[in-house]
């Protein structure tokens, strides 16, 4: 669906996007008015009935050769039940087309901009708290859900009793009509004044729940440190803070929208009570039918009297345009990493990463790396180490296109990595990260996670090479074991064996292994590293590892520093001498202690 212009107004931009389903929304919208339309007819209904019994065989409906009154009267039922009827179905017809349109407008939007948010580069959620997009993505949709549920047909309803009844009084009775209409403008201008000024307090709620939803969900991820810490109560206080914050913009909204109903009401009796004076006054002197005054009077109330619900109706759509607002907003934000267009199949990919010149600085503006070149035959074991800050990690997130170089370029099989389809780039890579992350489900669906057309045989042979499969048969339901939300139910070393087991699975020409036994025990690390060896044979391996021991028989060792290459060459050449390589590798074989302040 298109999105349209941030500067538009809130409702320019839904409808804009609601294009697709046009048709729907006009049949709702003509559902709506029908609805209503029949619903105002029970007051002239009324007037009739009232003329009847006044007028007997002079009504209007002598008129149409029905002279008896009983005749009349039956008459009259008759087209009462026919304009229910109506009504009914009309009242029904809205209601399944409005509520079926919120459901399918919610249901897309959600799909679409969690789709947009996946293809955002990562540093669009390294400046944004997870809790914040989930508000957009669930509190913000929701609320749009209600308002198209609800809130546009009242409004609609609304508009349908303004323009019909004050259509039927201009031509009825055009001496006692502009006593109805005098209070019009100042409702309308009221309405417009409430929705100015509640615009931004709703903007300020939509983004307070944000903000107390991302310290939910932080929270909730790091439950496990606030309990180690015992922070219970100082988290409480935090949430608590929030909370009010929240409760506080809800209140400065909630002060001037219940405002709205008895001002507005003010304005409406000042209407009626004119029409109840003056035309009383007219039908007394007989130049206004009773019949007809009896309509005047049951109009006006369902003409007025409805306004008062526009507190309410107009408090739901501000709500709605401050969500909208958020929702066009997050779907209308561009990714800053924009996709190739070269296509390079995995089964193509032979290996060759190479770096030429790479500048990188984060958006605070640090240079991570400087001019950094290296380059990693295709089918090599390379590892990559230094001490913390050298800017190992980042090298990976280059090679996976996380971030996009500041200059220089980063090739694979000689093809610039922003020439590629991302999609095809990152199937030819395979990284198990020091930080694993399982998704809430069973061992299988996470082992088979990028590979979901795995077999159960492929999933417990590329077990077995990551030698998980052991002791995953010793879990409850074996490979149907549930593992926790972010595999809190398995060990450090469990779920690292898993993520060995996916990487295996998926078979990747480039395999990327960032501190892959860095939190886990030495028989687990020693177990990790004989699946390592198997598995990299026959692709290029990259290793980064601050554990020198793990990476000493890699075909070649790049030993980075502030960003730049400083040596390179194998292990044996590189222990031998006086470099930086050398100096980590006697300080962890424990040949020389670092001095004090090092």
């Amino acid at each position: 669906m298109s999105q349209s212009n941030t500067q538009s107004h809130p409702l320019t931009r839904l409808i804009n996007y609601m294009r697709p389903h046009r048709m729907r929304v006009n049949l709702a919208i003509a559902f709506s008015i029908l609805n209503k339309v029949f619903d105002l007819a029970p007051p002239a209904l009324i007037g009739v009935a009232v003329e009847i019994v006044v007028n007997k065989e002079n009504s209007i409906f002598a008129r149409f050769g029905f002279v008896e009154p009983v005749e009349q009267l039956t008459v009259l039922a008759v087209i009462t039940l026919i304009v229910w009827i109506l009504e009914s179905a009309f009242e029904y017809a809205n209601r399944v087309y409005w509520r079926n349109l919120a459901q399918a407008v919610e249901h897309e939007i959600r799909i679409e901009a969690y789709e947009h948010v996946q293809g955002l580069e990562l540093a669009y959620f390294e400046d944004r708290s997870t809790g914040g997009l989930m508000s957009i993505l669930n509190d913000d949709v929701n609320q749009l859900e209600r308002f198209l549920d609800t809130g546009a047909n009242s409004l609609i309803q609304v508009l349908t009793t303004v323009i019909v009844i004050g259509m039927f009084f201009m031509i009825s009775a055009p001496t006692v009509a502009w006593m109805t209409i005098v209070p019009m403008p100042f409702i309308i201008y009221g309405s417009m004044w409430f929705q100015k000024k509640l615009g931004p307090r709703y903007s300020k709620v939509r983004e307070q729940v944000g903000i107390l939803n991302g310290q939910l969900s932080n929270n909730l991820s790091g439950i496990a440190t606030i309990k180690s810490f015992t922070a219970e109560k100082h988290e409480v206080k935090r949430i608590a803070g929030d909370s009010n914050d929240y409760q506080d913009a809800n209140k400065s909204a909630i002060l001037l929208s219940s405002a709205f109903s008895p001002l507005i009401r003010m304005a409406i009796v000042a209407g009626f009570i004119a029409i109840l004076v003056f035309g009383g006054q007219l039908a007394l002197n007989g130049t206004l039918n009773v019949g007809l005054y009896s309509i005047l009077i049951f109009s006006t109330q369902r003409l007025l009297w409805p306004l008062t619900s526009l507190g309410e109706t107009f408090d739901q759509y501000q709500r709605a345009m401050a969500s909208t607002s958020r929702i066009l907003d997050l779907l209308d934000t561009e990714a800053q990493i924009k996709d190739g267009t070269i296509d390079l199949p995995t089964e193509q990919v032979v290996g060759d990463v190479r770096f030429d010149d790479v500048h990188f600085s984060y958006s605070n503006g640090a240079e991570i790396l400087k001019g950094l070149s290296l380059h990693i035959p295709a089918g090599e074991t390379a590892a990559i180490v230094g001490a913390t800050g050298a800017g190992k990690s980042t090298v990976i997130k280059m090679l996976l296109r996380f971030y996009d170089t500041t200059s220089g370029a980063v090739k694979l099989d000689g093809h610039n990595l922003r020439d590629l389809r991302m999609e095809d780039l990152r199937h030819a890579i395979g990284l198990v990260s020091q930080d694993v992350f399982l998704f809430h489900g069973t061992v299988s669906e996470n082992i088979a996670y990028g590979t979901f057309n795995a077999t159960r045989e492929e999933i417990v042979e590329a077990a077995k090479i990551a030698e998980a499969h052991e002791f995953i048969m010793s879990l409850p339901q074996g490979y149907d074991t549930i593992v926790g939300e972010r595999g809190q139910k398995l060990s450090g070393g469990q779920r690292q064996r898993i993520s060995i087991a996916r990487a295996i699975l998926k078979n990747p020409p480039v395999l990327v292994l960032d501190e892959a036994t860095s939190s886990v025990d030495n028989e687990t690390e020693a177990a990790i590293q004989r699946s390592l060896e198997k598995i990299a044979v026959g692709r290029t391996t990259i290793v980064i590892a601050h554990r020198l021991s793990t990476v000493r028989n890699a075909d070649r060792i790049f030993v980075l520093e502030n960003g730049t290459l400083k040596e390179q060459g194998k292990h044996e050449d590189l222990s031998a001498g006086d470099g930086i390589y050398a100096t980590l590798w006697r300080v962890q074989m424990g040949d020389k202690l670092p001095a004090a302040g090092d």
